[in-house]
C-alpha cells in the first residue's frame, strides 16, 4: 500500500512538472509575440489594469460587459472595467453606504462636494491630485476656475465632469423687439427702456394692459446675476488688502437693489415673484405675458419650441443675449462649471505607480474617439454621419440604446466636449456660441473653495437673513436702515464668525 501511494505520488509529481514547463513556455510565446508587435491594449497580453469603477446609471438597463461599446472603451484605455452602476434617484444613499463599507472601488463618481466625501478626504480616503494633472495631455488643460470650484479648500481630490461655465444669460421675446422696431439691448439703461416699452407699448399687439417686463420666480439667481452686472461679486469679493468679504457688502449692492426696486414699483417685475414657483417660471414667456427671463440660456429653445408649437406662424419668437453691460463692463455670473466629479480612492490604489495608470485612463477618457465611443457608440453599428450630418441608430432601437446609454457618465469633457451632436437650429447654435463667450466674462468666486464649519452649522439661517432682506428691500417693506439692520443680524448670528473663517481659509490657502 505505501508503495503504490509512493509510486502515485512521483506520477504527480512528474505531470505537474510538465505542466509548469509548459505554461513556461507558452508564457515566452507570449513574450515574444509581444515583441514583435502586439497591440497594445489586447486581452490577450493579460497585462490591463483591472479598475472598478462607481458610476450613476439613469436607466434600468444599462451597459454590461457583453457591449461592444464597453469592449472597445476597454480596448482604447487598456483597462478592463468593471463598473458598479448606482441609480441615479438613490445615488446618495449608494455613494454613503459605499463610502462606509470601506471596500471603494477605484474610481468613484463623487455627486458633490458633501460632508460625508469631506469626511472621506479628511480621513485620507481619496488621492489629492492636483500636483499629476499637469502630466497628462487632457487634464493639464482642466479650466482653473471650474477645478477651484470643485476644490476642497484649494486641493484637488477629484476631475470635475465638466458642464458650462457660461451657461447664464438673457432670454428675450425676439418678436416682441420686432413689434416695437427696438434692437437687442447692449446696457442696463437699455435693458430698462425695453423692459419698460414691453409693459407700455403693447408688444404682443393685443391692444390691452396685459404684458410687462420681467418675469422672476422665489428661486434668487436672476438677482443673483443681474446684480453681476452692478459690479457686485460673485459670493465674496476681495478688498485692496487681500480680505475677503461677502458680497452684499459691496459698494455696488445697493445700486443694484435700488435698480430692482425701480422694476418692480414700475410693475416691470412680476408682484409675486417671491411666491412664483419655479416650474412655472416661462409660462408668462410661452403664453405672451413677460418678454424677458434671465435664466439659463438653454432655456431660450424650450420656451421657442412651445410657443411655436402653440402658433406654428411665429417661427423665430426667441433670441439670447450673454448680458448687459454695466459700470465695469460686461460681466457675468457662472455656474460652477461641473456636475460632480471622479475620484481616485486610496483603497483600491494603493502607491503612485497605480494613481497614474488610473489617472492615464481617466485622460483618455477625454479623448476624442473615447469620447464618441461612449456618447455615440461605434460607427456603422450605433450612429453614421451622413452629408455631414448625425444619424442615431440608437433612437428607436432600445436593444442598441442600452449597449452605450449611461457609459457617458464616465466622460470628464476635459478640456472640451469632442463628441458627435446632431445640427441644432439657429437658436441653439446661438446658445451655444454665447456659452463659450460668457466664459470671457464670468466673476469667479474666491471663496468657493473653502469649506467653511461655520456655514455647514448655520449657513441655511445666514443666508435666509440677507436674501429675504433682499426682496423686503426691493418690494418696499425696508429701507436702507433696515438692511443694515439685516447685515447686523448676519454678523451677530454667525456672520463674523463665518467671515473671520473664510479669511483664515483664503490666508492659508494662499500661503
Amino acid at each position: 500500500m505505501k508503495r503504490k501511494s509512493f509510486r502515485f505520488y512521483l506520477m504527480a509529481l512528474f505531470l505537474l512538472t510538465a505542466m509548469i514547463l509548459a505554461a513556461c513556455s507558452n508564457n515566452n510565446d507570449s513574450a515574444s509575440n509581444e515583441d514583435v508587435g502586439e497591440t497594445e491594449g489586447d486581452s490577450s497580453d493579460g497585462e490591463r489594469m483591472s479598475l472598478r469603477v462607481f458610476a450613476p446609471t439613469f436607466t434600468t438597463d444599462p451597459p454590461t460587459k457583453d457591449s461592444p461599446v464597453w469592449q472597445a472603451l476597454e480596448d482604447y484605455t487598456n483597462k478592463d472595467l468593471n463598473i458598479e452602476w448606482a441609480p441615479n434617484s438613490n445615488l446618495d444613499d449608494r455613494f454613503n453606504i459605499t463610502l462606509s463599507s470601506g471596500d471603494l472601488p477605484h474610481v468613484m463618481m463623487i455627486p458633490g462636494r458633501t460632508p460625508s466625501f469631506i469626511s472621506a478626504v479628511e480621513d485620507g480616503a481619496f488621492w489629492e491630485l492636483g500636483p499629476y494633472l499637469d502630466d497628462y495631455p487632457n487634464l493639464s488643460q482642466a479650466n482653473e476656475i471650474i477645478l477651484n470650484n470643485s476644490s476642497i479648500n484649494g486641493e484637488v481630490y477629484g476631475i470635475y465632469r465638466s458642464r458650462d461655465l457660461g451657461r447664464n444669460g438673457v432670454i428675450i421675446r425676439k418678436d416682441w423687439l420686432e413689434n416695437l422696431g427696438l434692437e437687442e439691448p447692449t446696457t442696463i439703461d437699455e435693458f430698462y427702456d425695453m423692459l419698460k416699452a414691453f409693459k407700455e407699448d403693447d408688444p404682443n399687439g393685443s391692444g390691452a394692459d396685459d404684458t410687462y417686463g420681467i418675469v422672476v420666480s422665489k428661486y434668487e439667481g436672476p438677482w443673483d446675476v443681474m446684480q453681476t452686472w452692478f459690479g457686485v461679486p460673485n459670493g465674496w469679493g476681495e478688498d485692496e488688502n487681500g480680505e475677503l468679504y461677502p458680497s452684499f457688502l459691496d459698494d455696488n449692492y445697493l445700486d443694484a437693489l435700488n435698480f430692482f426696486k425701480k422694476l418692480y414699483d414700475e410693475g416691470l417685475v412680476n408682484e409675486d415673484f417671491a411666491v412664483m414657483d419655479t416650474a412655472q417660471w416661462s409660462d408668462p414667456v410661452i403664453a405672451g405675458e413677460a418678454g424677458v427671463q434671465v435664466n439659463v440660456l438653454d432655456e431660450g429653445h424650450r420656451i421657442q419650441d412651445k410657443i411655436i408649437e402653440a402658433d406654428p406662424d411665429n417661427e423665430e419668437p426667441i433670441t439670447v443675449i450673454k448680458a448687459v453691460e454695466g459700470p465695469y463692463g460686461l460681466l457675468n455670473l457662472p455656474t460652477t462649471g461641473y456636475n460632480g466629479m471622479l475620484a481616485i480612492s486610496k483603497t483600491s490604489v494603493k502607491d503612485e505607480d497605480e494613481l497614474k495608470e488610473v489617472l492615464d485612463f481617466l485622460d483618455k477618457l477625454n479623448d476624442e474617439e473615447a469620447q464618441i465611443l461612449a456618447e455615440n457608440g461605434i460607427e456603422g453599428e450605433h450612429y453614421d454621419v451622413e452629408d455631414g450630418e448625425l444619424v442615431n441608430f440608437t433612437d428607436d432601437n432600445p436593444g442598441l440604446l442600452s449597449e452605450l446609454d449611461g457609459l457617458n457618465q464616465l466622460l470628464m469633457y476635459i478640456p472640451e466636449a469632442k463628441s458627435l451632436s446632431p445640427a441644432g437650429d439657429p437658436l441653439r447654435e446661438l446658445e451655444n456660441q454665447l456659452m463659450v463667450e460668457n466664459e470671457e466674462i464670468v466673476v469667479p468666486n474666491p471663496a468657493e473653495a473653502y469649506i467653511s464649519d461655520v456655514y455647514a452649522r448655520r449657513g441655511q439661517q445666514l443666508d435666509t437673513i440677507i436674501e429675504d432682506a433682499r426682496i423686503q428691500y426691493i418690494v418696499g417693506q425696508i429701507d436702507e436702515s433696515g438692511l443694515e439692520e439685516a447685515v447686523e443680524l448676519w454678523r451677530s448670528s454667525g456672520g463674523e464668525e463665518y467671515l473671520e473663517e473664510i479669511n483664515q481659509l483664503h490666508q492659508e490657502a494662499q500661503e
